[in-house]
């Protein structure tokens, strides 16, 4: 049984369409969802928690489909939203009074363990948090009722580097356990290869790959060429390629290019802008 299983689903709304995605997230992994602004990230979130409808395809968490059981899917899966809908009025020792009301396996005693570790203030009010504070709180409030899975939707987005190598060194401890597992939406690559260990790659509301991190970072190389090293190369090994005024950067397999080519260190954001730029010329 897998965490996460997503088959042909579909959404549309005027402009915009989700098409048949497909995704397969087993246990004990985090995947990392990218993508521009407006490619599908959040509408796919939403549509693993069932908030809205779709119009085709199934999704399976925990080995159940996504709209059955929702009292005891709640207990099982942590949300942390972009924008986190907690009343200003409230302090984090409050909202833990209120989620022991909510959560049947909420435990106090973690909660208050992640807020002395994120350096929440318990006592202060929700309006006087930094927004680095606010989202430190959300996780917190996440991680504390027992969760398997964690969805994540530009939970990092907006933080200051120190405050998302705290939250990602919290993700990684989480998924130590593998039966836990992590969805995290976020357009700031770098995060995600710290941590993750698949990635999906969506483009106006398109699947573009979906593969283990490793792999993709073995699979895919930079080379700078000179036009005519470009041109003697096997058109299905350049993934894409950006012009200058002295010769082309490429993005190729690197198991079909000559042994002679010098491959440039290459990470994963420079993996997806190439793709993105190809997809976007395509269109």
């Amino acid at each position: 049984m897998n965490a996460l299983e997503i088959r042909d689903l579909t959404k549309h709304y005027t402009g915009f369409s989700l098409n048949h995605l497909n995704l397969t997230l087993p246990w004990g992994c985090i995947m990392g969802l990218v993508g521009e602004n407006g490619a599908g990230k959040s509408t796919t979130i939403k549509l693993i928690l069932n908030t809205i409808s779709r119009d085709g395809g199934t999704v399976t968490i925990l080995g159940r489909d996504n709209r059955e059981n929702l009292c005891l899917s709640k207990e099982e899966i942590g949300v942390v939203l972009d924008e986190v809908g907690i009343s200003a009025c409230l302090t984090a020792r409050q909202v833990g009074k209120i989620m022991q009301g909510i959560y049947r396996s909420w435990d106090d005693a973690v909660f208050a363990d992640y807020l002395t570790r994120l350096a929440v203030p318990a006592d202060k009010k929700f309006k006087d948090f930094s927004r680095g504070m606010k989202m430190k709180l959300a996780i917190a409030a996440a991680l504390s009722h027992g969760a398997k899975l964690l969805l994540l939707d530009e939970a990092t987005s907006g933080l200051d580097p120190m405050v998302r190598d705290e939250v990602l060194d919290v993700f990684n401890e989480f998924t130590r356990d593998e039966t836990h597992t992590v969805v995290l939406s976020s357009h700031i690559v770098s995060d995600l290869e710290k941590i993750c260990d698949y990635i999906a790659f969506l483009h106006k509301g398109k699947l573009i790959l979906f593969e283990e991190k490793d792999q993709l970072l073995e699979e895919y190389a930079i080379v700078k060429l000179s036009p005519a090293q470009l041109a003697e190369l096997d058109r299905s090994a350049v993934a894409g390629v950006k012009q200058g005024p002295y010769g082309a950067e490429a993005l190729v397999k690197r198991n079909q290019i000559p042994a002679a080519f010098v491959t440039e260190h290459t990470t994963l954001e420079d993996i997806i802008l190439f793709l993105a730029k190809t997809q976007t010329e395509m269109q």
